[in-house]
């Protein structure tokens, strides 16, 4: 039985340790990820964490998308709904739609129209960079990445409220006509949020990619063509998507998958449901004007204007289901109220231009995939504007569908599909694979210098563009462009090209079209050091690279030199260092995902490799004719052959020496922050996150205080707490609580987080005694009956243990004893208190309190487990231990004499000493078991128990540690 216990107790810790490993496993692979569908209007955020699949994080409202908004009012920060409601009565505290601004200079039309859009707010130039800086009422001034990285930051939050955890890798979608400046921009922006970007992906990419895990049992090899047309709040893109299963190589295995390709592109960055919601907030100021209640025009009262434009939000969502509808604002200007009938005609009249644009992106997308609606099999709906029916009837008429498909989330659809991607990214997770084939949307060009000789024999100089990544080339993806002429440091540019199929309004928006100038210096040192030892120079390679983000790099530039050399004994150790650094060469090109046919080259003959390489075969590949041939030689052929093989194993070999070559690069199209301008940014990020989180315990602290206060006095009027004070004492509790009440009402409004602090204290303090009594009052009655159960219990044991046989007996006199006076003077001591508590009246310090009634139970439990334990370690005596072999030996003689013999007395008299033995087995059984059931805290005894296996009934607290033996 002690084995038993032993392995009881091994088996539950190895189990625990088990289980321990096991989640710290999970903790440290599978840490939670995130995505961030950040649009012009709202905002949407998905988590992957362990155990719970893709689903979208609520924020403190407990709604499923938070509006992108955040205002600055009396020193208070508000993100969301909040903010929202404080940019209804102050506009140009409030930002909103500022995602647009990012990555633009001031003289940008997509600034211009913000402003003439929302007037109220101040935009100035940023000094160095031309950039633009919102400049707010209470003399502050945020950039638009600051304000960015604000919202990213909330949204940080939600995400690790949801999972439970802190996150830091997030997926965070991006308009897919956002250029170089702007990518970089939000990149920027998560940076000062301390976010890592796992990847920027289109947000119709994210789309694209929901739409296709959920259905991909439903792809096959043949290619399944979908349009997602999605109208936003801010602007509308087409995207024409292929769904196919491919078949790739994995390690040693050939997988196939599903993959999504996007093969075209049209878009419109002004066009959406913004654009609709203004037109009609302008015609219901119309309307208001019109009225004339007040003489003040309503145009010219920005708080007037921020009512309607709610309004006006409202109203398009309601005439988009019902033929009319009446606005209507409270106390609009000049507390005159506002009230009018719209009707869905109106608002059609009001955007009938603006409905003319809405099969411009399905154009655009089927010129660039070079497809006809025929070709389309579905056409998909995404984003909110594509719920006015005008939109829909428009959309159908270009498209020539029967219908038009709904089957995605408009709002979560494009959060969901970064969520996937930022699990397939992330190291902690393993999702099915889905390939993805995204198309650069801007022709990108480098152009440099290259001399050539005139006919009068002068060296003259001329401009050469080689096109580096073309309009609608998948990326991610590697480019290897080589220079072969140039002999001294040079310079090349990176700019925008081929962009006339873009209208006149999408040009402006771009911005600046060159992107950077790089700086290659480093080449004439190089060409100097190896043109004396006979090295060929192949020209400079520079390895530029479009990354998943769509954003482009130059990984590095290096000058190639090929060396012929001839092959003897003593140069083959060179000659393997040229083989390894060929076969390295070889690789890196294989896994770069370019083919000699797609690197840009200024001369289009130039190759990688040189081809003059050659290779001796090994003697086991020469003819077997020539081993015949030999046998019939004479002495002097074999000389000659041999002076043959000598000349031949001197065969000219080729080695590759590569050149590192410095690289300098401006950004011309928008220079990036400094590192001054970064850390001041992120200065003022730390301090406004200091301030509210000061703010939030603030508000903890003073909602405590307050709820202390009216908690309390309600209190005071129930009737345990009437019953354990006096009438006197009562009133003097009210005082104290009316004081402080007063001065929470009137004079906390610049107090701060320590003063509430000490306030409720205070009032605890002198709370306290009251609280102590009634909960004296309120907990007696349990701890007393625990203790009486207790006292049964130890009666039990105490009787059971009396009364064992001699030979039985594993207990001393003075351990029974002990019990025995621990027992009577528990009982006497619980029979007096009892009395003295009984008679005091129940405003008074209690005497019997419930502390000493745990320390008598306490003293109770640790001596009858300290007995329990030597019962469960203790060995039969050494009398018993000699009957029993003699009984044992007894019968082996009887049965070796009489084996078919009836049973005799001597066999009865074993078996009476065998059931002897078997009844002390079961008391040392039942006290084992008692002693696991006390260890887990749920014993039980019956009241009147009729031998050691008694079951238990009444519980046992207090110390479990083991008494020292006597």
């Amino acid at each position: 039985m002690a084995q038993f216990f032993m392995m009881y107790w091994l088996s539950r810790a190895s189990l625990v340790i088990s289980f321990v490993v096991l989640l710290n496993s999970q903790n440290a692979d599978a840490v939670a990820v995130m995505s961030i569908d950040l649009g012009s209007e709202w905002m949407k955020v998905a988590i992957v964490s362990p155990g719970v699949p893709m689903e979208i994080a609520l924020n403190k409202e407990s709604q499923r998308k938070t509006p992108v908004v955040v205002s600055f009012r009396d020193g208070e920060r508000l993100f969301g709904d909040p903010a929202a409601g404080v940019g209804v009565r102050f506009p140009d505290k409030a930002y909103a739609y500022f995602l647009e601004l990012l990555g633009k200079k001031v003289d940008n039309p997509m600034v211009q129209l913000f402003q003439k859009r929302f007037p109220y707010y101040t935009v100035i130039p940023d000094e160095r960079r031309g950039t633009v800086v919102l400049k707010h009422p209470e003399g502050m001034s945020f950039t638009p990445e600051e304000l960015v990285a604000m919202v990213f930051k909330n949204a940080q939050e939600i995400a690790e409220h949801a999972a439970g955890q802190t996150i830091k890798d997030a997926v965070i979608t991006v308009p897919v006509y956002f250029n170089q400046a702007e990518r970089r921009a939000v990149l920027h922006a998560a940076n000062m949020a301390g976010l890592k970007v796992l990847q920027l992906i289109n947000d119709n990419t994210a789309v694209a990619l929901n739409f296709g895990v959920f259905r991909r049992k439903d792809f096959n090899e043949s290619m399944f063509n979908i349009m997602f047309y999605d109208m936003g709040a801010s602007s509308t893109v087409a995207t024409i998507v292929t769904y196919q299963l491919i078949k790739s190589k994995e390690g040693r295995f050939v997988e196939t998958n599903p993959q999504l390709t996007v093969r075209g592109v049209g878009f419109d960055r002004s066009l959406g449901g913004l654009e609709v919601q203004l037109r009609l907030r302008d015609h219901l100021a119309k309307l208001f004007n019109e009225q004339k209640k007040t003489p003040n025009d309503v145009f010219q009262n920005k708080r007037a204007l921020s009512k309607l434009f709610k309004e006006a939000g409202r109203l398009k969502k309601v005439l988009s289901a019902n033929p009319d509808h009446y606005a209507q604002v409270e106390s609009l200007l000049d507390d005159q109220d506002f009230r009018a009938s719209v009707t869905r005609e109106d608002l059609e009249r009001l955007c009938a231009d603006v409905f003319e644009r809405v099969a411009n992106p399905v154009k655009m997308a089927l010129e660039v995939a070079g497809m006809t609606m025929e070709e389309i099999d579905q056409v998909v709906l995404k984003g909110a504007g594509t719920r006015v029916p005008k939109v829909q009837q428009k959309l159908l008429e270009v498209v020539g569908k029967s219908e038009l498909g709904k089957s995605i989330n408009t709002d979560e659809a494009a959060a969901l599909g970064a969520a996937y991607q930022a699990a397939h990214l992330s190291k902690g997770f393993k999702v099915k694979p889905f390939n993805i084939k995204d198309a650069n949307i801007y022709p990108i060009q480098v152009e440099f210098q290259r001399e050539f000789e005139q006919d009068d024999g002068s060296m003259g100089v001329k401009m050469v563009s080689r096109i580096l990544f073309s309009r609608n080339n998948p990326f991610p993806q590697k480019k290897l462009m080589t220079f072969s002429r140039h002999v001294k440091d040079f310079e090349i540019s990176v700019k925008y090209a081929e962009l006339d199929f873009l209208p006149e309004q999408e040009l402006r928006s771009l911005g600046d079209t060159n992107l950077s100038r790089i700086g290659l210096s480093g080449v004439s040192g190089a060409l100097d050091k190896h043109r004396e030892d006979g090295s060929e120079s192949k020209g400079v390679k520079a390895h530029f690279r479009m990354d998943e983000s769509g954003l482009l790099h130059l990984d590095q530039a290096e000058a190639v030199f090929e060396k012929k050399i001839l092959e003897t004994e003593e140069n083959k150790e060179q000659d393997f260092e040229s083989t390894l650094s060929r076969l390295g060469s070889t690789i890196g090109k294989l896994f770069s995902g370019s083919s000699g046919s797609d690197q840009p080259t200024e001369e289009q003959d130039q190759q990688e490799s040189p081809k003059n390489e050659t290779e001796d075969k090994p003697k086991s590949e020469q003819p077997d004719q020539q081993d015949k041939t030999e046998k019939n030689k004479t002495e002097e052929s074999k000389a000659a052959e041999n002076k043959t093989a000598e000349e031949q194993k001197k065969v000219p070999k080729v080695n590759v020496v590569k050149e590192h070559i410095s690289i300098q690069e401006v950004k011309l199209d928008l220079s990036d922050l400094s590192e001054d301008e970064s850390r001041a940014s992120r200065s003022k990020l730390l301090e406004l996150d200091e301030k509210d989180r000061d703010k939030l315990q603030r508000d903890q602290a003073k909602n405590n205080l307050e709820s202390f206060i009216h908690e309390t006095k309600h209190k005071l009027y129930m009737e345990e707490y009437e019953k354990a004070s006096t009438a006197e004492e009562r009133d003097g509790y009210f005082v104290k609580l009316n004081e402080a009440s007063e001065w929470f009402e009137y004079e906390s409004d610049a107090a701060e987080t320590k003063v509430f602090k000490d306030k409720l204290s205070e009032l605890k303090d002198t709370m306290k005694e009251l609280f102590d009594r009634v909960k004296e009052h309120k907990e007696r009655p349990e701890a007393l009956n625990s203790l009486k159960e207790m006292l049964n219990i130890s009666r039990v044991f105490y009787e059971g243990a009396k009364n064992l046989s001699e030979e039985d007996q594993m207990f001393t006199e003075v351990e029974l004893s002990t019990l025995e006076k621990l027992i009577k003077e528990t009982e006497e001591w619980k029979e007096n208190s009892e009395k003295e508590q009984a008679a005091l009246p129940l405003y008074e310090r209690p005497k019997l309190t419930v502390r000493a009634i745990a320390e008598k139970l306490a003293s109770l439990d640790r001596e009858v487990k300290y007995l329990l334990n030597k019962a469960r370690v203790a060995t039969p005596k050494k009398k018993k231990e000699t009957e029993k072999a003699d009984s044992k030996e007894s019968t082996e003689k009887q049965q070796e004499e009489k084996e078919t013999q009836a049973e005799t007395p001597d066999s009865a008299k074993e078996e009476k000493e065998a059931e002897k033995e078997e009844k002390e087995e079961k008391l040392t059984s039942s006290v084992i078991e008692e002693t696991l059931q006390l260890d887990d805290g749920a014993d039980r005894v019956k009241e009147n128990p009729s031998d050691g296996d008694s079951e238990n009934q009444a519980p046992i607290t207090g110390d479990q540690t083991p008494r020292p033996e006597l």
